[in-house]
């Protein structure tokens, strides 16, 4: 604990306070994120605009552990707010996370002007931590060892109107050794299925139609409630749902993808064809160095078995280069298998120590010199494979949902971009006719590039879809929404689209 003169003296607030959240590493802490900004306008705050640069009341960093210089970035932004706390009365910093969980009273130690510390398992206790730190002028620490409720019951500012993670369980099992989020989100915790499909149907209600089923190991679902084919069961139950229309899920494990989750990929008309599934390594030695309970045959088998029943999949993948004792024969298999799987998208990453794992102490370290030149090894071969796997795509003929803020240039290019069932990334020519974001267009794919297709000539149908009127009707209230501001901030701006799909803990 810190002593009431290291901090800012506690002044009386207005009845609108400003928040912003900054969210560092996976999925999970994305939709983490989605509640803590629904607990704090639930409590009364707005959101600060998205140039604030830190001049909201209410700044709340939520860390990810995983990677080797994830204190030092957090330290260097809480470094950069300090002055800026200094000289404004009131304002409060809070840090959660899985490096929250992992630092714990560190955090304060080193950076005295943190009010809040809270963990992964008690995110809804951020407001009451916040305001017993401004009434005791002095910093809360609060970690929870195990999860108190389940994050889906707490209010949520979700950050798309027309898609939408839901989490169907917390933690993991497994115990890889280059990850530390086990030891900090626990053993996997499942929510009941009519949980789930009860969350999915309030969303499709508002008008949401695409979800993402979303878990630290998304695929064991059922271990922690004694039913091996839960997670295909509510693919399948999902199929059920009126008006949902796209689901996907990520990111599974290769030990528990099962012969009855591809039927119920390939039988469910509103499951999309898009798999992401972590390869990590092609290696079978280093596969076993890393505790991952598959090797190459078995994993190839799985991406057989998908191309089969789902001929049109995308399947994507992670990989890790430069593992402890990765050799160039290692290497040259993790290489072979990027050739046979033909992945549509790889998220590569240079290995890195993750303090408190057992490959950070293992022997074998790899140089950084050999690492990056195995790296760009490894993408210039994956681009190539993109490109050529983009562009069997050309000709044929997609339904686009409509995105918002995916495509950077679409102003200056007179373009929109949507994403293809797939999850493929398509920008095609604006139609005359107004289209909004969650709608649905047909296109006609004339030009692939490795990350993306082009549909250039006219739109060959609109859908105007209830998705779409959700979006409508959520930019017209913030339109109308008068600015709840201190200090003469303006009003709060549009909401960030929901991120692609990408990988799961291990990605940064």
């Amino acid at each position: 604990m810190t002593s009431s003169s290291d901090r800012s003296p506690a002044v009386d607030v207005l009845s609108t306070r400003t928040y912003e959240i900054r969210t560092y590493g996976c999925q999970m802490n994305v939709h983490d994120s989605e509640r803590l900004a629904g607990l704090l306008e639930d409590a009364g705050y707005v959101r600060a605009p998205e140039d604030s640069d830190g001049e909201a009341d209410v700044v709340v960093f939520n860390t990810c552990a995983v990677r080797e210089n994830a204190d030092n970035k957090l330290y260097g932004n809480l470094g950069h707010l300090a002055p800026k706390k200094a000289s404004r009365p009131g304002m409060q910093i809070a840090v959660g996370g899985c490096l929250a969980q992992k630092d714990r009273d560190t955090i304060v130690k080193r950076a005295p002007w943190v009010d809040v510390v809270f963990g992964t398992h008690n995110i809804g206790k951020l407001p009451v931590l916040l305001e017993r730190a401004r009434v005791q002028e002095e910093a809360q620490v609060e970690i929870a060892e195990s999860l108190e409720a389940f994050p889906s019951t707490l209010p949520t500012r979700r950050e798309s109107a027309y898609a939408a993670w839901v989490s169907i369980s917390v933690g993991c099992n497994n115990t890889c050794t280059f990850c530390i989020v086990p030891a900090l989100r626990g053993k996997e915790k499942d929510r009941r299925p009519g949980d789930i499909l009860a969350e999915i149907e309030a969303l499709v209600a508002e008008g949401v139609s695409e979800v993402t089923l979303l878990g630290q190991n998304v695929n064991a679902y059922g271990s922690d409630i004694g039913d091996r084919e839960a997670f295909s069961k509510l693919l399948r139950a999902c199929g059920t749902i009126d008006g949902l229309e796209r689901v996907r899920f990520t990111s599974p494990h290769p030990r528990d993808f099962t012969d009855d989750v591809i039927a119920a990929m390939a039988e469910t008309p509103n499951v999309m064809p898009q798999l992401h599934m972590p390869l990590q390594s092609g290696s079978d030695p280093v596969l076993k160095a890393m505790r991952r309970s598959y090797r190459q045959e078995r994993f190839l088998g799985i991406i057989e078995k998908v191309r089969a029943a789902i001929p049109h999949a995308a399947i994507s993948t992670d990989i890790i280069v430069g593992f402890p004792g990765e050799t160039e024969e290692d290497f040259q298999q993790t290489l072979h298998v990027v050739r046979e799987a033909r992945f549509a998208q790889a998220f590569t990453f240079q290995y890195s120590k993750r303090p408190g794992t057992p490959a950070a102490d293992m022997d074998g370290q790899i140089p950084k010199k050999v690492v990056q030149e195995r790296y760009e090894r490894l993408v210039a071969l994956q681009e190539e494979i993109s490109w050529e796997e983009n562009k069997k795509q050309v000709g044929r003929t997609l339904e686009l949902m409509v995105a918002e803020g995916e495509g950077r240039k679409d102003d200056t290019t007179h373009r929109l971009s949507g994403r293809a069932p797939d999850n493929r990334l398509v920008h095609f020519t604006k139609p005359g006719q107004e289209v909004r974001p969650g709608d649905v267009v047909t296109v006609e794919v004339t030009y692939a590039a490795p990350h993306h297709l082009l549909a250039e000539g006219p739109v060959l149908g609109v859908r105007r879809t209830r998705a779409g009127d959700a979006w409508e009707k959520r930019a017209a209230e913030k339109a109308a929404k008068p600015a709840g501001v201190l200090l003469g901030l303006p009003k709060v701006g549009v909401p960030e689209p929901l991120p692609a799909v990408t990988g799961g803990c291990a990605v940064d």
